[in-house]
């Protein structure tokens, strides 16, 4: 292997948005992350709804009651 080309291969801090730390080996001296295996839903078993700014209720109120596909409609197609 050639000399001084690799980059350093340290230990590091790897620090959770919601408090967890974990320690492992990377080239970068801390890692920053937003979710990991302590808050993760796929592995605590917890469904988080986050509804950012009222995006739901403003679709909701731009484009009303939608039916959805198969859905009988009381609307009906105008013959000619």
């Amino acid at each position: 292997m050639k000399k001084d080309i690799h980059p350093n291969y340290q230990e590091t801090t790897i620090s959770c948005a919601c408090g967890a730390v974990y320690t492992t080996k990377s080239t970068k001296p801390s890692i920053r992350i937003g979710i990991c295996a302590s808050c993760h839903p796929l592995f605590t078993g917890q469904q988080k709804f986050v509804d950012t700014a009222g995006r739901v209720e403003k679709f909701a109120r731009r484009f009303g009651k939608i039916s959805f596909i198969g859905e009988s409609s009381n609307k009906k197609k105008k013959t000619k």
